[in-house]
């Protein structure tokens, strides 16, 4: 066997599962339409009301759900079974989408609708986000939950590669109100997919029995495991500053580099890519480890203080598709982490409290940089997240690096051998 064949053999390793290739394939679909709806909001409300602030307000509505509840949507997940779950979940986004459709196909844009739609949409999200993360083992089982956390990483950014650069074209052709249209038909293809799994084939983790304080012991459980509590930490921080690029880029394109919405859909399609280089590197490694996590996050510091400074969009352009690369492999690497680290019955706490401090800190972060977006520049906004990311690298790398912290597929989790997992489903 080639060098080249064996690499791409252990890179797509989770592609033999039927399942899993239904999930990926539904979830591809459906995420290019997220993004396609993702460009028009921004777009849409930038139009509207012509402030960063607004775009910042209306992408904190949407992780806003997270925060409030994404505790308990990990309680769900280790209670219900999570197939069915996501059925809802994703029709229930579906509905949302349509309604959004609705109101820019008016022309009407009543921005207290968007926000109220867009809220909604967090709902089901948040409810969504840890029952889908904690499903990705039930499809792969835990040998090759590191591949399949990385090839969703890569899926999930070929569709920003994807979404953006075709949502960039038909707002320039047809305007905000056929991207939201197309998002609403997307979940078709992912809701298609999970119903056509087949159930005897799931890794199925028993559910978890109703019970007092169920939230309080995740939360409990991560601060305990000193692997969890490292990586959630650093995602924290990286998560409230760092992580707006729905909020910065639209701006930096537009008042910056003075582009319109094939600018700012050129700049985050740059960046799907070099995520997905990045996730398929993430996806031939085995296990991420301590220095992985470390290292993709001091590069992912430097890679965005330096796109703060950048002088030249052709230079932008250049540092994004790094910063997207690092970025996804520190996105990646801590995911795999939260999973590899925690016990079945846990893990869709624990990936709830990283859904929390990813996406649930938005609504913190979002009107903090879009406020210093429209305070002092979008070059600031981008910086502020940079130095924000070195800083967690340079503080909880340490402790990491120090304890010689590896994710391994250990003691800590049962049930390893594929065969002994079937029969316990």
């Amino acid at each position: 066997m080639t060098r080249t064949k064996a690499f791409t053999r252990s890179t797509f390793r989770s592609m033999r599962v039927r399942n899993y290739r239904l999930y990926f394939y539904g979830q591809l679909v459906s995420t290019t339409g997220t993004w396609m709806q993702t460009v028009a909001l921004g777009w849409l409300v930038l139009r509207i009301t012509n402030s960063g602030f607004d775009v910042g307000v209306v992408t904190a509505l949407q992780f806003l759900p997270m925060l409030l509840i994404g505790t308990y949507g990990g309680v769900i997940a280790d209670r219900l079974d999570k197939r069915r779950t996501l059925v809802i979940t994703q029709s229930g986004m579906a509905v949302a989408a349509a309604g959004l459709a609705a109101i820019a196909l008016t022309g009407a844009d009543p921005l207290w609708a968007i926000y109220l739609l867009t809220v909604v949409s967090g709902a089901f999200a948040a409810v969504d986000t840890p029952v889908r993360q904690a499903f990705v083992s039930e499809m792969v089982g835990t040998e090759d939950l590191p591949n399949a956390v990385a090839l969703n990483s890569a899926m999930f950014n070929t569709s920003r590669v994807i979404g953006p650069a075709l949502g960039a074209v038909v707002i320039n052709l047809l305007n905000v109100g056929p991207c939201f249209v197309a998002n609403a038909v997307s979940f078709v293809a992912v809701i298609g997919g999970l119903l056509l799994m087949r159930p005897a084939e799931l890794f199925t983790i028993p559910p978890v029995a109703r019970a007092k304080h169920q939230a309080r012991d995740g939360l409990r459980y991560v601060w305990q495991t000193p692997e969890l509590r490292a990586a959630i930490l650093m995602m924290a921080v990286v998560g409230t500053l760092a992580f707006n690029f729905t909020v910065v880029l639209p701006v930096l394109a537009k008042f910056t580099f003075h582009g319109d919405a094939g600018t700012y859909g050129l700049l985050t399609s740059l960046m799907g890519l070099g995520s997905i280089i990045g996730a398929l590197g993430v996806a031939s490694k085995l296990a991420p480890t301590a220095k992985l996590l470390v290292g993709s996050c001091l590069a992912f510091g430097v890679v965005m203080t330096l796109s703060a400074v950048a002088p030249t969009l052709m230079g932008e352009e250049l540092l994004i598709v790094l910063l997207g690369l690092t970025s996804i492999t520190f996105m990646a690497t801590v995911n795999s982490t939260c999973q590899l680290s925690s016990v079945p019955e846990m893990r869709g706490r624990v990936m709830a409290l990283y859904a929390l401090v990813f996406l649930g800190s938005t609504p913190v972060g979002g009107p903090i940089v879009g406020w210093i977006d429209q305070q002092f520049g979008p070059r600031f906004g981008m910086g502020v997240g940079g130095v924000a990311t070195l800083f967690a690298a340079v503080a909880f790398g340490a402790v990491l690096l120090r304890r010689r912290l590896r994710v391994h597929d250990g003691p800590m989790l049962p049930a390893l051998d594929p065969s002994a997992e079937r029969a316990a489903a």
